[in-house]
């Protein structure tokens, strides 16, 4: 991963590069991962590229919207979706068959949860939809999952950014 080559990006496109990222991310499509494309956008906070609460607000709305995406997705096909998952990655199945167990048990705060755990955060949306759980519901407790998520690594990146980063460049 090549980080001199994120912050050039960074610096080329500002918030519109933060939100194409993180937008992929939720759609659980390959790319940079959250753990660092958040932090690098407290980092740019903290030099004043961009603001700290626009950083916040832009990577939320692209997660809230990748998360949407995939909810459809949920809602109009998911089984199919979740068959072929569990045939890609058959060892995966248990983990992914308990949170969506979790998630179908606790309903608001289940999709809340969710969001904070590494990997379900982004699938949790299909089984979401495919439930047939109430789009308000799901999209507020996605919100608040997203927003405390993104929220925790961008504050990351704006306090520790500099010393963090600065061993990588």
């Amino acid at each position: 991963m090549d980080v001199q080559l994120l912050l050039e990006y960074f610096q080329r496109y500002g918030a519109v590069f933060i939100f194409a990222v993180v937008f992929l991310e939720y759609l659980n499509l390959p790319g940079f991962p959250a753990g660092v494309i958040l932090p690098l956008s407290g980092l740019m906070a903290s030099l004043g590229r961009i603001g700290f609460i626009l950083a916040i607000l832009v990577t939320v709305a692209a997660g809230l919207l990748g998360s949407l995406a995939l909810y459809g997705l949920g809602r109009a096909g998911g089984h199919v979706f979740l068959n072929w998952f569990y045939k890609k990655f058959p060892k995966k199945r248990d983990t992914i068959d308990k949170y969506i167990g979790f998630v179908q048990a606790k309903g608001f705060w289940g999709i809340f949860v969710a969001k904070l755990i590494p990997m379900i955060r982004t699938l949790v949306s299909i089984p979401a939809g495919a439930m047939k759980m109430g789009l308000l519901k799901y999209t507020v407790s996605s919100a608040l999952g997203i927003f405390v998520w993104n929220t925790v690594f961008i504050a990351i990146g704006y306090f520790a950014g500099e010393s963090i980063f600065s061993a990588i460049l």
